[in-house]
C-alpha cells in the first residue's frame, strides 16, 4: 500500500502575489484587442475594490460569467500566446515571503501547488516557472474548431469549487489532505483552508482574520511587496516564454494538469 504524504496547497490572488492575476490578463487582452477600454476601466474600479476589501461571491460570479462571454469563440491558441506576457506582469507581484514558505515545504519534502480560479493553463505554467510542483486552475471548455465554447470544462475554481478540484487532485496524486498545508487571505476560502489539516492565513480580510483568531490559525501578514522579483529589462518575456515552451513539450503539448511530482 502506497504512504500518502502532506502537500501545501497556494491561492494566487492577494496570497502568493499582491493584488489580481485577473487584471493583468486582462491589460493584455484589452493591448490585443479582446477587451474594450471601457470594459478594461470598469475592472480597474474593481480590482481596486478588490485590494482595498477583496471581492463577494456574487462579484467573482459575475466575473466568470463575463470573462466566459468574452472569450467565447476566441482561439484557444490565442489565448496560450499571450501566456509569456500575462506571467511577465504577475511575477513581479510574488511575495519574497511567500516564496520562502514554497522552499520550505519542499525541503521538507512536500509538493507544492497553486490553486486558483484564474485559467489552468496559466496557473500550471506560473507554478512551473516558479519551480513548484503544480497548479489547479478554472478549465475551460474548447470545442472541435479549437475556440473556447464559453462552457467549463470541470468545477469553477472557487470557493467549495476549491475543495471538489483538491480532492480530486490528492486521490490522482497519492496526496493526504489531513496532513497538508492551505495558504489564503480570503473569507471565500474557507472551505479550502477546512479541508486541510494545516490552514494558514495571509494578510487576512477582517472575516478571516476573526476566524483564524478564533481558530488559532497560523497568521503571516506582509502588506507591501517590499523587494520584487526581477527580470532583467527585455528578458522577462524570453525567460518566461522559454520555460513555457520547455514545460509544454514536457506534457505532451498542453499543461492540462499539474503532474509534476517530487518523490
Amino acid at each position: 500500500m502506497t504512504e500518502l504524504r502532506g502537500a501545501a496547497f497556494f491561492d494566487l490572488d492577494k496570497t502568493l502575489m499582491a493584488g489580481s492575476s485577473g487584471m493583468v490578463f486582462a491589460r493584455v487582452a484589452s493591448s490585443r484587442g479582446m477587451v474594450s477600454r471601457r470594459r478594461l476601466a470598469r475592472w480597474g474600479r474593481d480590482h481596486l475594490r478588490y485590494r482595498l476589501r477583496g471581492s463577494t461571491d456574487d462579484e467573482t460570479q459575475e466575473l466568470l460569467k463575463v470573462a466566459r462571454e468574452t472569450f467565447k469563440g476566441i482561439p484557444e491558441r490565442e489565448i496560450t500566446r499571450m501566456g509569456p506576457e500575462v506571467l511577465a506582469g504577475i511575477l513581479p507581484r510574488i511575495y519574497p515571503e511567500m516564496l520562502e514558505e514554497v522552499h520550505r515545504h519542499q525541503d521538507e519534502g512536500r509538493a507544492t501547488f497553486i490553486v486558483s480560479a484564474a485559467g489552468n493553463e496559466m496557473v500550471a505554467e506560473l507554478a512551473h516557472v516558479l519551480g513548484m510542483e503544480g497548479g489547479i486552475g478554472t478549465s475551460y471548455e474548447v470545442g472541435p474548431d479549437g475556440s473556447y465554447t464559453g462552457r467549463l470544462n470541470g468545477p469553477f475554481v472557487y470557493g467549495e469549487g476549491k475543495v471538489e478540484a483538491m480532492q480530486r487532485f490528492a486521490a490522482g496524486h497519492e496526496i493526504d489532505l489531513a496532513q497538508s498545508y492551505a495558504y489564503s487571505d480570503s473569507a471565500s476560502d474557507m472551505p479550502m483552508l477546512r479541508a486541510v489539516g494545516n490552514p494558514v492565513v495571509v494578510n487576512p480580510d477582517e472575516p478571516l482574520a476573526r476566524v483564524a483568531k478564533a481558530e488559532g490559525w497560523r497568521v503571516l501578514r506582509f502588506e507591501r511587496l517590499g523587494r520584487k522579483l526581477t527580470l532583467a529589462a527585455g528578458g522577462a518575456l524570453a525567460a518566461a516564454g522559454g520555460a513555457l515552451v520547455a514545460h509544454r513539450r514536457r506534457q505532451g503539448g498542453g499543461t492540462r494538469s499539474a503532474s509534476r511530482l517530487r518523490r
